[in-house]
């Protein structure tokens, strides 16, 4: 292709919304425009890299015994009503109504529908295992748009759906798209690694996410260093780091701390270390209200409570108002003692004594509380966040904290949607009974975004060779003449050689041609100026690690073509 005749609508400037090194090049390498918060054109060269992408996936996937469908974007609430996921998905979904009055989301992800589809078809056991997959358009209307392609309100995704008669054969096809995905990822040239995951909206009692490591990444992962152990931090499990000496209990104090709200306000207001600050949070569940104890130096881990008390209806309390009305203060000054609920206490409490707590009373915290004497805890259970200085559940290592791109998650989803939906199949000795499933998600847009934040320098993106938007990009110095003469002659040859090739034809300076090159991140770059014409030489470039190399032109076109070759072969390696 030659660059006269393309469009590559190169930018010098930085988008003044940009965050991330990924949507900033995008968008100056010409790949991306911005329609609206979160909405994107793909512009040439990002739709060649998508689709580089998509054909790694389709291959792979194809690999494994998936079968490619499409399903619709446009999906009735009615199905999603059955499951109870069309007011538990929540402003994230899109809905809409037709003339007739009738309801519809643009799909956010494709269960509902899927199930519907099976549950029409499949009668026997005898055509299960089935593995459906699509590559289709997601609709998530995110709170806050952010990070290009990582957090937009319309995404690729790649999305499959396994069918089982049995848990056994459902453990078998996670264990294939589990490698799969591994597959997928190295091929994309990305440093990633699996973790456990919470399931969340998606349900099912088992998850992995697949997450690019990169510091500009939104979720944070713990890692074993010597077992091999990884997890979310959401639900990772840890042996805690923290032991403190035995107290004697004092006496309970109420203390006034006006205008103190967090817990390092309150515990530099007393003097005291923020870990002696008990922080309370109040929860509705199916029975009523409980409240949540965990350290203020800590983070609660909200997906342990959930996996704990398997409450669908479990949900933390954010209005103040409602705060004020079940407890008699605001969040500031909130605390369990005279608490009519149940408590749960983070693990990390079950030896504490002297805690500072809310007072229930604005403006006023409890001083040297103790539970037993104070406070009577139902539970005691580990709710908080992994933090430095823990050590792993299964080996006692030393855990490692790193941020990820969340790139993929799989699902075993077990009988949740079929049972639901009525997705049912006729057993081996007759019986009817529900699909077992799972479900297996991988972002193709976001990998894009991820292989650009691993792959990039201060001049601009560096495409590993089988996901670059062209494998070779000619530069002749001056766009006349026997420059441009020599360089038509290597465009033709590698061209009928089956290689992808960007002829940079534009009447630009050597300065202009240079910085666009590597900002676009082409792997080769076959320079051609008048010290070539005056040697009889060729320089190759390689983007990776700008070697350089001169080939003669003395040997005629088909050994340079034959060293081009090889360059590449190199590039890929």
């Amino acid at each position: 292709m030659r660059w006269s005749k393309h469009y590559i609508p190169t930018r010098k400037e930085t988008p003044s919304d940009a965050e991330l090194i990924s949507h900033k090049l995008m968008v100056r390498a010409g790949m991306i425009r911005k329609v609206a918060a979160g909405i994107y054109n793909y512009l040439p060269l990002g739709m060649k890299v998508l689709r580089r992408i998509e054909m790694i996936v389709r291959e792979e996937m194809d690999r494994h015994g998936g079968l490619e469908i499409k399903l619709p974007i446009i999906q009735p609430a009615e199905l999603w009503q059955r499951t109870g996921r069309w007011n538990d998905f929540g402003p994230e979904m899109f809905k809409l109504t037709d003339r007739k009055g009738q309801l519809f989301t643009l799909g956010p992800t494709h269960e509902e529908i899927i199930s519907d589809l099976v549950r029409l078809d499949i009668r026997s056991y005898k055509e299960l295992p089935l593995l459906l997959y699509q590559i289709n358009d997601k609709y998530r209307d995110e709170i806050r748009p952010r990070f290009g392609l990582m957090r937009s309100r319309e995404f690729l995704m790649k999305d499959a759906y396994s069918f089982h008669a049995d848990q056994e054969s459902l453990e078998e096809i996670y264990q294939h798209m589990y490698k799969c995905y591994c597959r997928i990822l190295t091929r994309c040239r990305l440093d990633f690694t699996a973790v456990e995951a919470p399931t969340g909206l998606m349900g099912g009692n088992l998850s992995h996410e697949f997450m690019a490591l990169a510091d500009a990444g939104e979720d944070e992962v713990v890692c074993c260093q010597q077992c091999g152990y990884a997890a979310n931090l959401q639900i990772a499990t840890f042996h805690a780091a923290e032991s403190y000496e035995e107290e004697r209990e004092e006496q309970l104090t109420l203390v006034a701390t006006p205008g103190k709200e967090t817990a390092r306000e309150v515990a530099s207001f007393l003097k005291v270390g923020v870990e002696r600050i008990i922080k309370t949070f109040i929860y509705a569940t199916e029975k009523g209200h409980i409240a949540v104890l965990i350290r203020g130096n800590h983070e609660l881990a909200e997906e342990k409570l959930h996996a704990v008390l398997a409450d669908p209806h479990l949900a933390r309390i954010d209005d103040e108002q409602q705060v004020r009305r079940l407890t008699g203060a605001s969040f500031g000054s909130l605390g369990p003692i005279g608490l009519n609920m149940p408590i749960i206490a983070d693990q990390s409490l079950v030896s504490s004594r002297n805690f500072v707590v809310g007072g229930n009373k604005e403006g006023y915290h409890y001083c040297s509380a103790n539970f037993g004497r104070d406070v009577k805890i139902d539970r005691f259970i580990q709710i908080r966040r992994a933090a430095p200085g823990d050590h792993c559940s299964h080996c006692y290592g030393e855990l490692v904290f790193r941020r990820g791109i969340e790139v993929g998650q799989i699902f075993q989803l077990g009988t949740k949607y079929s049972v639901a939906l009525g997705a049912n199949f006729l057993s081996s000795d007759g019986a009817e009974r529900p699909l077992i499933m799972g479900c297996y998600g991988i972002g193709v847009s976001r990998i894009l975004g991820a292989i650009i934040e691993q792959h990039h320098d201060e001049k601009g993106i560096i495409w590993p060779t089988e996901l670059a938007p062209f494998t070779v990009i000619i530069i002749p110095l001056s766009a006349m003449g026997e420059q441009l003469a020599v360089a038509e002659k290597i465009y033709i040859a590698l061209t009928q050689a089956g290689i992808d090739i960007l002829l940079d034809d534009r009447n630009e300076s050597a300065g202009v041609k240079f910085h666009d090159a590597e900002l676009l991140g082409i792997p080769l770059q076959v320079v051609i100026g008048k010290q070539s014409l005056a040697t009889e030489t060729i320089e190759l470039q390689r983007r990776s690690d700008s070697e350089k190399l001169s080939v003669s032109l003395a040997n005629g076109i088909t050994e340079v073509v034959a060293q081009i070759a090889k360059e590449i072969t190199k590039t890929e390696e």
